[in-house]
Protein backbone atom coordinates (compact mmCIF):
# COMPACT_ATOMS: atom_id res chain seq x y z
CA UNK A 1 0.00 0.00 0.00
CA UNK A 2 1.25 3.17 -0.84
CA UNK A 3 2.75 5.28 1.83
CA UNK A 4 1.44 9.09 1.66
CA UNK A 5 4.62 11.73 2.49
CA UNK A 6 2.68 14.50 1.43
CA UNK A 7 -0.92 15.88 1.60
CA UNK A 8 -1.82 19.42 1.00
CA UNK A 9 -5.74 19.51 2.41
CA UNK A 10 -8.31 21.89 1.30
CA UNK A 11 -5.50 24.78 1.26
CA UNK A 12 -7.23 28.29 -0.35
CA UNK A 13 -4.70 31.42 -1.41
CA UNK A 14 -6.32 34.62 -1.68
CA UNK A 15 -4.05 37.39 -2.83
CA UNK A 16 -4.24 41.41 -1.46
CA UNK A 17 -6.01 42.46 -4.31
CA UNK A 18 -9.07 39.96 -3.77
CA UNK A 19 -7.25 37.22 -6.64
CA UNK A 20 -8.27 33.67 -5.39
CA UNK A 21 -5.29 31.70 -6.94
CA UNK A 22 -6.15 28.15 -5.15
CA UNK A 23 -9.70 27.21 -3.87
CA UNK A 24 -9.98 24.15 -1.99
CA UNK A 25 -7.18 22.21 -3.39
CA UNK A 26 -6.33 19.09 -2.29
CA UNK A 27 -3.08 17.53 -3.36
CA UNK A 28 -0.77 14.34 -2.17
CA UNK A 29 2.58 13.23 -2.75
CA UNK A 30 3.28 8.89 -1.91
CA UNK A 31 6.80 7.40 -1.42
CA UNK A 32 8.31 6.70 -4.39
CA UNK A 33 6.11 8.40 -6.92
CA UNK A 34 6.70 11.55 -9.73
CA UNK A 35 3.53 13.38 -9.46
CA UNK A 36 3.19 15.82 -12.48
CA UNK A 37 1.16 19.44 -11.71
CA UNK A 38 -0.24 20.49 -14.60
CA UNK A 39 -2.59 23.24 -16.01
CA UNK A 40 -2.91 26.75 -17.70
CA UNK A 41 -0.83 29.68 -17.05
CA UNK A 42 -2.45 31.15 -13.85
CA UNK A 43 -4.31 27.99 -13.15
CA UNK A 44 -2.91 28.27 -9.75
CA UNK A 45 0.41 25.20 -9.83
CA UNK A 46 2.75 28.37 -8.90
CA UNK A 47 0.73 29.89 -5.96
CA UNK A 48 0.42 26.25 -4.68
CA UNK A 49 3.69 25.37 -4.52
CA UNK A 50 4.51 29.18 -2.79
CA UNK A 51 2.20 27.80 0.37
CA UNK A 52 4.43 24.40 0.56
CA UNK A 53 7.92 25.62 0.08
CA UNK A 54 7.41 28.62 2.81
CA UNK A 55 7.06 31.66 0.10
CA UNK A 56 3.37 32.35 0.72
CA UNK A 57 1.02 31.81 3.16
CA UNK A 58 -2.78 30.35 2.75
CA UNK A 59 -5.91 31.34 4.61
CA UNK A 60 -7.29 28.05 4.66
CA UNK A 61 -5.64 24.48 4.28
CA UNK A 62 -2.93 22.96 5.96
CA UNK A 63 -0.28 20.61 5.02
CA UNK A 64 0.64 16.84 5.99
CA UNK A 65 4.31 15.95 5.83
CA UNK A 66 5.02 12.15 7.18
CA UNK A 67 1.84 12.27 8.89
CA UNK A 68 2.50 15.06 10.76
CA UNK A 69 0.46 18.78 10.13
CA UNK A 70 3.45 21.14 9.24
CA UNK A 71 3.49 25.07 9.56
CA UNK A 72 5.96 25.98 7.00
CA UNK A 73 6.94 29.34 7.46
CA UNK A 74 9.96 29.79 4.76
CA UNK A 75 11.93 27.73 2.02
CA UNK A 76 14.85 27.39 5.12
CA UNK A 77 11.64 25.98 7.78
CA UNK A 78 10.23 23.75 4.11
CA UNK A 79 13.90 22.65 3.63
CA UNK A 80 13.87 21.59 7.46
CA UNK A 81 11.01 19.42 6.93
CA UNK A 82 11.91 17.56 4.61
CA UNK A 83 10.52 19.85 1.17
CA UNK A 84 13.22 21.13 -1.42
CA UNK A 85 12.51 22.71 -4.82
CA UNK A 86 14.72 22.86 -8.05
CA UNK A 87 13.36 26.60 -9.65
CA UNK A 88 12.88 26.66 -13.14
CA UNK A 89 15.53 29.69 -13.38
CA UNK A 90 18.98 28.46 -11.52
CA UNK A 91 19.48 29.95 -8.24
CA UNK A 92 23.79 29.29 -8.62
CA UNK A 93 26.81 31.86 -8.27
CA UNK A 94 28.49 31.15 -11.51
CA UNK A 95 31.95 32.29 -10.01
CA UNK A 96 32.16 29.53 -6.90
CA UNK A 97 32.62 26.20 -7.26
CA UNK A 98 29.80 23.35 -7.67
CA UNK A 99 30.90 22.30 -4.10
CA UNK A 100 30.63 26.27 -2.70
CA UNK A 101 27.35 26.29 -4.28
CA UNK A 102 25.80 23.61 -2.73
CA UNK A 103 26.61 23.88 0.83
CA UNK A 104 25.34 27.85 0.33
CA UNK A 105 23.43 28.34 4.05
CA UNK A 106 25.05 25.55 5.18
CA UNK A 107 28.62 26.12 5.47
CA UNK A 108 31.11 23.66 7.14
CA UNK A 109 33.41 24.65 9.53
CA UNK A 110 34.25 26.04 13.36
CA UNK A 111 32.62 29.13 13.56
CA UNK A 112 33.08 31.72 11.07
CA UNK A 113 35.99 29.36 9.32
CA UNK A 114 35.01 27.53 5.69
CA UNK A 115 35.99 24.45 5.19
CA UNK A 116 36.36 24.20 1.62
CA UNK A 117 37.51 20.33 1.70
CA UNK A 118 34.75 18.80 3.31
CA UNK A 119 32.54 21.26 1.35
CA UNK A 120 34.06 19.33 -1.21
CA UNK A 121 34.02 16.17 0.44
CA UNK A 122 30.50 16.56 1.20
CA UNK A 123 28.97 17.70 -2.18
CA UNK A 124 31.28 14.64 -3.89
CA UNK A 125 29.88 12.06 -1.77
CA UNK A 126 26.21 13.21 -3.06
CA UNK A 127 26.66 13.05 -6.28
CA UNK A 128 28.30 10.18 -6.25
CA UNK A 129 25.20 8.46 -3.94
CA UNK A 130 22.69 9.27 -6.68
CA UNK A 131 24.78 8.72 -9.53
CA UNK A 132 24.97 12.71 -10.58
CA UNK A 133 28.05 12.75 -11.95
CA UNK A 134 29.00 16.01 -10.93
CA UNK A 135 32.67 17.77 -9.83
CA UNK A 136 32.30 19.25 -6.96
CA UNK A 137 35.00 21.53 -7.93
CA UNK A 138 33.71 22.36 -11.20
CA UNK A 139 32.93 26.35 -11.27
CA UNK A 140 29.43 26.71 -12.41
CA UNK A 141 30.24 29.24 -15.05
CA UNK A 142 32.10 26.28 -16.74
CA UNK A 143 29.41 23.90 -16.53
CA UNK A 144 26.57 22.74 -19.51
CA UNK A 145 23.08 23.46 -18.60
CA UNK A 146 22.65 19.60 -18.08
CA UNK A 147 25.18 19.63 -15.40
CA UNK A 148 23.59 22.91 -13.62
CA UNK A 149 20.49 21.40 -13.15
CA UNK A 150 22.30 18.65 -11.85
CA UNK A 151 23.90 20.86 -9.27
CA UNK A 152 20.07 22.11 -8.43
CA UNK A 153 19.43 18.56 -7.29
CA UNK A 154 22.89 18.52 -5.62
CA UNK A 155 21.81 21.71 -3.66
CA UNK A 156 17.96 19.89 -2.52
CA UNK A 157 19.06 16.15 -1.92
CA UNK A 158 22.45 17.67 0.11
CA UNK A 159 19.59 18.92 2.49
CA UNK A 160 18.23 15.52 3.18
CA UNK A 161 14.66 16.27 1.49
CA UNK A 162 12.31 13.82 0.92
CA UNK A 163 10.16 15.83 -1.41
CA UNK A 164 11.06 17.61 -4.68
CA UNK A 165 9.40 20.35 -6.12
CA UNK A 166 10.33 20.68 -10.12
CA UNK A 167 10.01 23.48 -12.25
CA UNK A 168 9.69 22.86 -15.61
CA UNK A 169 12.82 21.06 -15.18
CA UNK A 170 13.73 20.33 -18.69
CA UNK A 171 13.02 23.71 -20.61
CA UNK A 172 16.35 24.27 -21.46
CA UNK A 173 17.61 20.93 -22.13
CA UNK A 174 18.39 18.91 -25.04
CA UNK A 175 16.71 15.39 -25.62
CA UNK A 176 20.27 13.29 -24.44
CA UNK A 177 19.79 15.62 -21.27
CA UNK A 178 16.25 14.89 -20.98
CA UNK A 179 16.72 11.21 -21.13
CA UNK A 180 19.55 11.81 -18.45
CA UNK A 181 17.43 13.69 -16.20
CA UNK A 182 14.83 11.41 -16.13
CA UNK A 183 17.12 8.29 -15.39
CA UNK A 184 18.06 10.09 -12.46
CA UNK A 185 14.25 11.15 -11.54
CA UNK A 186 13.02 7.31 -11.97
CA UNK A 187 16.46 6.33 -9.59
CA UNK A 188 15.11 9.06 -7.10
CA UNK A 189 11.70 7.69 -7.36
CA UNK A 190 13.02 3.81 -6.64
CA UNK A 191 14.79 5.44 -3.65
CA UNK A 192 11.44 6.19 -1.92
CA UNK A 193 11.48 10.09 -3.03
CA UNK A 194 8.07 11.90 -3.48
CA UNK A 195 8.76 14.02 -6.90
CA UNK A 196 6.57 17.04 -8.15
CA UNK A 197 6.72 17.19 -11.58
CA UNK A 198 5.55 20.64 -12.98
CA UNK A 199 5.91 20.73 -17.00
CA UNK A 200 3.56 21.89 -19.71
CA UNK A 201 5.37 19.22 -21.88
CA UNK A 202 3.01 16.28 -21.88
CA UNK A 203 4.54 13.87 -23.66
CA UNK A 204 7.05 13.51 -20.80
CA UNK A 205 4.30 14.00 -18.18
CA UNK A 206 3.49 10.78 -20.47
CA UNK A 207 6.64 9.23 -20.21
CA UNK A 208 7.80 10.07 -16.61
CA UNK A 209 4.87 10.18 -14.30
CA UNK A 210 2.60 8.05 -11.92
CA UNK A 211 0.06 10.03 -11.29
CA UNK A 212 -1.27 13.13 -12.63
CA UNK A 213 -3.52 16.54 -11.04
CA UNK A 214 -4.95 18.99 -13.34
CA UNK A 215 -5.71 22.55 -11.79
CA UNK A 216 -7.40 25.39 -13.81
CA UNK A 217 -8.77 28.77 -12.48
CA UNK A 218 -7.23 27.56 -8.61
CA UNK A 219 -8.75 24.36 -8.71
CA UNK A 220 -8.31 20.62 -9.45
CA UNK A 221 -10.55 19.98 -12.05
CA UNK A 222 -8.57 16.52 -12.61
CA UNK A 223 -6.79 13.97 -11.43
CA UNK A 224 -5.76 10.26 -12.47
CA UNK A 225 -3.13 7.72 -13.19
CA UNK A 226 -1.10 8.39 -16.18
CA UNK A 227 -1.46 5.08 -17.34
CA UNK A 228 -5.89 6.16 -17.74
CA UNK A 229 -4.80 8.73 -19.56
CA UNK A 230 -3.11 10.48 -22.99
CA UNK A 231 -2.35 13.95 -23.79
CA UNK A 232 -4.99 15.06 -25.67
CA UNK A 233 -7.35 14.20 -22.65
CA UNK A 234 -4.80 16.21 -20.53
CA UNK A 235 -4.80 19.23 -22.76
CA UNK A 236 -8.64 19.23 -22.73
CA UNK A 237 -9.14 19.09 -19.25
CA UNK A 238 -6.36 22.05 -19.02
CA UNK A 239 -7.44 24.33 -21.58
CA UNK A 240 -11.56 23.06 -21.74
CA UNK A 241 -10.97 22.68 -25.42
CA UNK A 242 -8.83 20.08 -28.15
CA UNK A 243 -5.71 21.63 -28.62
CA UNK A 244 -4.35 20.50 -32.13
CA UNK A 245 -0.78 20.36 -31.51
CA UNK A 246 0.05 20.15 -35.23
CA UNK A 247 0.01 23.55 -37.32
CA UNK A 248 -1.22 23.81 -41.12
CA UNK A 249 0.25 26.10 -43.27
CA UNK A 250 1.46 26.43 -46.53
CA UNK A 251 4.97 26.07 -47.68
CA UNK A 252 6.92 29.30 -47.54
CA UNK A 253 7.82 31.56 -50.33
CA UNK A 254 10.64 33.58 -49.10
CA UNK A 255 11.18 37.14 -51.11
CA UNK A 256 13.86 39.62 -50.67
CA UNK A 257 16.24 39.53 -47.46
CA UNK A 258 14.95 41.55 -44.40
CA UNK A 259 17.76 40.67 -42.10
CA UNK A 260 21.52 39.94 -43.09
CA UNK A 261 24.29 39.41 -40.28
CA UNK A 262 27.88 39.28 -41.35
CA UNK A 263 30.45 37.94 -39.66
CA UNK A 264 29.33 39.31 -36.08
CA UNK A 265 31.43 38.41 -33.47
CA UNK A 266 30.74 39.09 -29.57
CA UNK A 267 33.23 39.03 -26.63
CA UNK A 268 31.59 38.90 -23.30
CA UNK A 269 32.72 40.43 -20.06
CA UNK A 270 34.87 37.49 -18.76
CA UNK A 271 36.67 38.02 -22.67
CA UNK A 272 35.36 34.81 -24.15
CA UNK A 273 33.92 34.84 -27.92
CA UNK A 274 30.14 34.21 -27.25
CA UNK A 275 29.21 34.67 -31.16
CA UNK A 276 31.85 33.75 -33.39
CA UNK A 277 31.80 35.16 -37.28
CA UNK A 278 28.78 34.33 -37.59
CA UNK A 279 26.65 34.93 -41.15
CA UNK A 280 23.13 34.66 -42.51
CA UNK A 281 20.05 35.67 -43.38
CA UNK A 282 16.15 35.69 -43.06
CA UNK A 283 14.12 36.16 -45.97
CA UNK A 284 10.47 37.92 -46.12
CA UNK A 285 8.11 35.47 -45.79
CA UNK A 286 9.93 32.97 -43.97
CA UNK A 287 10.56 31.47 -40.21
CA UNK A 288 14.00 30.79 -39.74
CA UNK A 289 14.69 28.83 -36.24
CA UNK A 290 17.77 28.43 -34.30
CA UNK A 291 17.94 25.47 -31.79
CA UNK A 292 20.92 24.78 -29.50
CA UNK A 293 21.85 24.39 -25.94
CA UNK A 294 21.25 27.45 -24.07
CA UNK A 295 24.96 29.50 -23.45
CA UNK A 296 25.75 29.02 -27.04
CA UNK A 297 25.50 32.85 -28.13
CA UNK A 298 21.36 32.04 -29.26
CA UNK A 299 20.59 35.16 -26.37
CA UNK A 300 23.69 37.16 -27.35
CA UNK A 301 22.94 37.15 -30.59
CA UNK A 302 19.25 38.18 -30.35
CA UNK A 303 20.36 41.31 -28.37
CA UNK A 304 23.10 42.38 -30.98
CA UNK A 305 20.20 42.72 -33.60
CA UNK A 306 17.86 44.15 -31.06
CA UNK A 307 20.20 46.42 -30.14
CA UNK A 308 20.45 45.65 -26.24
CA UNK A 309 24.16 44.92 -26.95
CA UNK A 310 26.56 45.82 -29.56
CA UNK A 311 28.47 43.23 -31.56
CA UNK A 312 32.54 43.22 -31.21
CA UNK A 313 32.64 43.39 -34.48
CA UNK A 314 30.76 42.13 -38.08
CA UNK A 315 27.74 43.88 -39.38
CA UNK A 316 23.81 43.36 -38.99
CA UNK A 317 21.84 44.81 -41.71
CA UNK A 318 18.15 45.49 -41.54
CA UNK A 319 15.98 46.36 -44.53
CA UNK A 320 18.94 47.68 -46.50
CA UNK A 321 20.73 49.78 -42.94
CA UNK A 322 23.54 48.94 -41.25
CA UNK A 323 22.12 48.66 -37.58
CA UNK A 324 24.75 47.79 -35.85
CA UNK A 325 25.68 50.92 -34.23
CA UNK A 326 22.40 52.21 -33.93
CA UNK A 327 20.28 52.67 -30.70
CA UNK A 328 17.64 50.55 -30.35
CA UNK A 329 14.73 53.03 -30.87
CA UNK A 330 16.44 53.90 -34.41
CA UNK A 331 16.39 49.83 -35.10
CA UNK A 332 12.81 49.61 -33.89
CA UNK A 333 11.76 52.47 -36.04
CA UNK A 334 13.41 50.94 -39.23
CA UNK A 335 11.15 48.00 -38.75
CA UNK A 336 12.25 45.50 -35.77
CA UNK A 337 10.16 43.87 -33.25
CA UNK A 338 11.61 41.98 -30.34
CA UNK A 339 10.07 39.67 -28.06
CA UNK A 340 13.08 38.73 -25.52
CA UNK A 341 13.58 35.40 -23.54
CA UNK A 342 13.35 37.81 -20.07
CA UNK A 343 9.76 38.95 -20.71
CA UNK A 344 10.00 40.14 -16.96
CA UNK A 345 13.17 42.66 -17.34
CA UNK A 346 13.20 43.30 -21.25
CA UNK A 347 9.36 42.47 -22.23
CA UNK A 348 7.37 44.60 -19.76
CA UNK A 349 6.96 47.51 -17.26
CA UNK A 350 5.66 45.65 -14.28
CA UNK A 351 4.35 48.81 -12.36
CA UNK A 352 2.14 50.32 -15.19
CA UNK A 353 -1.07 49.07 -16.89
CA UNK A 354 -1.74 46.52 -19.95
CA UNK A 355 -2.35 49.56 -21.87
CA UNK A 356 0.47 51.77 -21.28
CA UNK A 357 2.36 48.48 -21.95
CA UNK A 358 1.05 47.98 -25.19
CA UNK A 359 1.09 52.15 -25.84
CA UNK A 360 5.15 51.72 -25.31
CA UNK A 361 5.48 50.83 -28.88
CA UNK A 362 3.96 53.87 -30.02
CA UNK A 363 5.02 56.95 -27.62
CA UNK A 364 7.50 58.13 -30.58
CA UNK A 365 4.74 57.92 -33.47
CA UNK A 366 1.78 59.67 -34.74
CA UNK A 367 -0.96 56.63 -34.22
CA UNK A 368 -2.10 57.66 -31.11
CA UNK A 369 -0.90 61.08 -30.57
CA UNK A 370 -1.88 64.69 -31.42
CA UNK A 371 0.80 66.80 -30.94
CA UNK A 372 1.58 66.22 -26.95
CA UNK A 373 -1.89 64.76 -26.57
CA UNK A 374 -2.87 61.49 -26.41
CA UNK A 375 -5.87 59.79 -28.27
CA UNK A 376 -7.02 58.18 -25.17
CA UNK A 377 -10.57 57.36 -26.79
CA UNK A 378 -8.51 55.39 -30.33
CA UNK A 379 -5.74 53.69 -28.07
CA UNK A 380 -8.39 52.40 -25.57
CA UNK A 381 -10.27 50.92 -28.44
CA UNK A 382 -7.46 49.54 -30.01
CA UNK A 383 -5.88 47.65 -26.42
CA UNK A 384 -9.62 46.25 -25.98
CA UNK A 385 -8.94 44.85 -29.63
CA UNK A 386 -5.60 43.36 -28.36
CA UNK A 387 -7.19 41.58 -25.38
CA UNK A 388 -9.33 40.09 -27.97
CA UNK A 389 -7.70 38.83 -30.30
CA UNK A 390 -4.56 37.79 -28.38
CA UNK A 391 -7.18 36.56 -25.57
CA UNK A 392 -5.55 38.02 -22.68
CA UNK A 393 -7.35 37.14 -19.82
CA UNK A 394 -8.01 40.74 -17.96
CA UNK A 395 -10.98 42.51 -16.73
CA UNK A 396 -9.66 45.40 -18.88
CA UNK A 397 -6.44 47.50 -20.50
CA UNK A 398 -6.79 49.40 -16.92
CA UNK A 399 -5.36 46.37 -15.24
CA UNK A 400 -1.46 46.25 -13.69
CA UNK A 401 0.04 43.85 -15.74
CA UNK A 402 2.09 42.29 -12.50
CA UNK A 403 -1.64 40.71 -11.72
CA UNK A 404 -1.51 38.53 -14.59
CA UNK A 405 -0.19 34.82 -14.69
CA UNK A 406 2.93 34.70 -16.90
CA UNK A 407 1.19 33.44 -20.33
CA UNK A 408 -1.03 36.36 -20.20
CA UNK A 409 1.65 39.33 -19.77
CA UNK A 410 3.50 37.06 -22.49
CA UNK A 411 -0.01 38.12 -24.49
CA UNK A 412 0.71 41.37 -23.69
CA UNK A 413 4.08 41.32 -25.35
CA UNK A 414 2.79 39.16 -28.09
CA UNK A 415 0.21 41.94 -29.13
CA UNK A 416 2.22 44.92 -28.57
CA UNK A 417 4.98 43.57 -31.09
CA UNK A 418 2.40 41.83 -33.70
CA UNK A 419 0.31 45.16 -33.95
CA UNK A 420 2.83 46.99 -35.31
CA UNK A 421 4.45 48.06 -38.49
CA UNK A 422 7.56 45.93 -38.27
CA UNK A 423 8.43 43.38 -40.77
CA UNK A 424 10.91 41.83 -39.21
CA UNK A 425 10.65 40.36 -35.63
CA UNK A 426 13.25 38.38 -33.82
CA UNK A 427 11.15 36.19 -30.97
CA UNK A 428 13.52 33.98 -27.97
CA UNK A 429 11.67 31.55 -26.19
CA UNK A 430 8.20 32.64 -27.03
CA UNK A 431 6.65 30.20 -25.25
CA UNK A 432 8.62 28.94 -22.44
CA UNK A 433 6.95 28.08 -19.11
CA UNK A 434 3.71 28.95 -21.25
CA UNK A 435 1.04 26.49 -21.19
CA UNK A 436 -0.51 24.28 -24.11
CA UNK A 437 -3.19 26.71 -25.12
CA UNK A 438 -1.39 29.89 -24.96
CA UNK A 439 1.83 28.09 -26.57
CA UNK A 440 -0.83 27.06 -29.45
CA UNK A 441 -1.77 30.08 -30.07
CA UNK A 442 1.53 31.93 -29.76
CA UNK A 443 3.19 29.72 -32.33
CA UNK A 444 -0.37 29.87 -34.91
CA UNK A 445 0.31 33.58 -34.85
CA UNK A 446 4.06 33.35 -35.87
CA UNK A 447 2.86 31.80 -39.03
CA UNK A 448 -0.68 33.68 -39.58
CA UNK A 449 0.36 37.18 -38.40
CA UNK A 450 3.81 37.02 -39.42
CA UNK A 451 5.14 34.70 -41.68
CA UNK A 452 2.40 34.66 -43.71
CA UNK A 453 1.84 38.83 -43.95
CA UNK A 454 5.53 38.73 -46.29
CA UNK A 455 7.56 39.40 -42.54
CA UNK A 456 10.47 37.96 -41.52
CA UNK A 457 10.80 35.77 -38.18
CA UNK A 458 14.12 34.38 -36.58
CA UNK A 459 13.00 31.98 -33.70
CA UNK A 460 14.91 31.37 -31.40
CA UNK A 461 13.55 28.18 -29.14
CA UNK A 462 14.96 25.42 -27.13
CA UNK A 463 11.46 23.63 -27.55
CA UNK A 464 12.22 21.16 -30.43
CA UNK A 465 8.54 20.23 -31.12
CA UNK A 466 8.30 24.38 -30.97
CA UNK A 467 11.63 24.62 -33.73
CA UNK A 468 10.37 21.71 -35.94
CA UNK A 469 6.71 23.15 -36.07
CA UNK A 470 6.83 26.42 -37.16
CA UNK A 471 10.24 26.89 -39.00
CA UNK A 472 10.69 27.20 -42.23
CA UNK A 473 14.67 26.33 -42.00
CA UNK A 474 16.79 25.64 -39.07
CA UNK A 475 20.18 26.50 -37.91
CA UNK A 476 21.85 24.98 -35.22
CA UNK A 477 24.37 26.74 -33.11
CA UNK A 478 27.00 25.43 -30.86
CA UNK A 479 29.84 27.62 -29.42
CA UNK A 480 28.51 30.65 -31.15
CA UNK A 481 28.59 29.56 -34.64
CA UNK A 482 26.16 27.58 -37.19
CA UNK A 483 27.06 23.92 -37.20
CA UNK A 484 24.21 22.49 -39.12
CA UNK A 485 21.15 23.92 -41.50
CA UNK A 486 17.93 21.82 -43.01
CA UNK A 487 15.42 23.13 -45.10
CA UNK A 488 13.39 19.84 -44.67
CA UNK A 489 12.90 20.74 -40.71
CA UNK A 490 10.24 17.86 -40.17
CA UNK A 491 12.33 15.22 -41.24
CA UNK A 492 14.95 16.00 -39.06
CA UNK A 493 14.55 13.82 -35.50
CA UNK A 494 15.23 14.84 -32.08
CA UNK A 495 18.22 12.86 -31.52
CA UNK A 496 19.75 14.43 -34.52
CA UNK A 497 19.26 17.94 -33.67
CA UNK A 498 20.32 16.86 -30.21
CA UNK A 499 23.95 15.72 -31.24
CA UNK A 500 24.71 18.55 -33.80
CA UNK A 501 23.66 20.75 -30.45
CA UNK A 502 26.19 18.56 -27.96
CA UNK A 503 28.47 18.94 -30.69
CA UNK A 504 28.75 15.01 -31.62
CA UNK A 505 28.22 16.21 -35.25
CA UNK A 506 29.29 19.41 -37.51
CA UNK A 507 27.82 19.84 -40.95
CA UNK A 508 30.78 21.33 -43.33
CA UNK A 509 29.83 24.19 -45.11
CA UNK A 510 29.30 22.44 -48.37
CA UNK A 511 26.40 20.29 -46.61
CA UNK A 512 24.77 23.31 -45.03
CA UNK A 513 24.42 25.50 -48.47
CA UNK A 514 23.33 29.04 -48.41
CA UNK A 515 22.67 30.25 -45.36
CA UNK A 516 20.87 33.37 -46.78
Amino acid sequence: MAVELLRMEGITKIYPNGFMAVSNVTFSVNEGEIHALIGENGAGKTSLMKVLFGLENCQEGKVIISGNQAHITSPLDAIAKGVGMVHQHFMQVPNLTVAENVVLGMEPGPGPVFDAKKAVRMTQEVSDKFGLGVSANSLIRDLTVGQKQKVELLKALGRNVKVLILDEPTAVLTPQETRELFVQLKNLRSMGYGIIFISHKLDEVMELCDRVTVLRRGKVVGHGDIADLNPAKLSKMMVEREVNLNIDKVKAAPKQTVLHVEKINYLDDYGKRVVCNLSFGVRAGEVVGIAGVEGNGQTELSEIIAGLIKATSGTVTLNSVDITRKSIADIRNLGLAHISEDRMKFGMAGTISVRDNILATYLSGDKFRSGQFIKMKKLDEFVANCIKEFEIACSGGSDNVKFLSGGNIQKVIVAREFSGDANFIVVNQPTRGIDVGTSDLIRRLLVSSTRDKDNAVLLISSDLAEIAEVSDRLLVMKDGEIVAQFTDVKSVSDNTLGEYMLGVRRMTSEEMGDLF
